[in-house]
């Protein structure tokens, strides 16, 4: 009497090709995913950048075109972060005093819910670049982003270059 072998199991050998083949798969499939969030992060800075502008001008519209950042009813002298800040996340007057509800005379604002973070390097800080002095030549990478109430200019403060090769400054 012969007895048939049934045979209803993988061989080791079935097994080690099935993770040799999947092995292979995560290593094709794990850079595109890390190049995905890596573009995602790119493009997400593109529209902080946008939306920024689009309400520092907004900002400059409502308030006598004074830009944000300057003392209260002042288009000049020596801007703050801390002005800045108050200036674009609370309700304003017409001056630019900030105050954290709106009334008939705080009207205008709030132009941001916050200080947006920079999704490259995480900060949410800005760099004050005074009246008269140039725009950095490079970014340190130290803050989120460069703004220059004088011209409106703004910049992120991030050192590389994107996907295409642009460099992130220059967004």
């Amino acid at each position: 009497m012969q007895r048939k072998l049934d045979r209803s199991a993988f061989t080791l050998v079935e097994v080690l090709i099935v993770v040799v083949i999947l092995g292979i798969l995560a290593a094709i499939v794990i850079p595109q995913f890390s190049n995905a969030s890596a573009t995602a992060r790119e493009n997400t800075l593109r529209d902080e950048m946008r939306y920024l502008r689009t309400q520092i001008a907004v900002y400059r519209a409502q308030h006598n075109d004074y830009s944000p950042g300057y003392a209260p009813g002042s288009g000049s002298g020596v801007a703050t972060e801390a002005n800045f800040e108050l200036q674009m996340t609370t309700y304003t007057d017409e001056q630019g005093n900030a105050n954290p509800t709106g009334s008939a005379v705080f009207k205008y604002g709030p132009y941001l819910s916050r200080m947006p973070k920079n999704p490259l390097n995480t900060f949410s800080t800005f760099t004050i670049i005074a009246d008269g002095a140039p725009m950095p030549a490079a970014p340190d990478g130290t803050t989120g982003y460069y703004y220059k109430p004088e011209t409106q200019q703004i910049a992120p403060n991030v050192v590389g270059t994107d996907s295409s090769g642009a460099a992130y400054y220059s967004y």
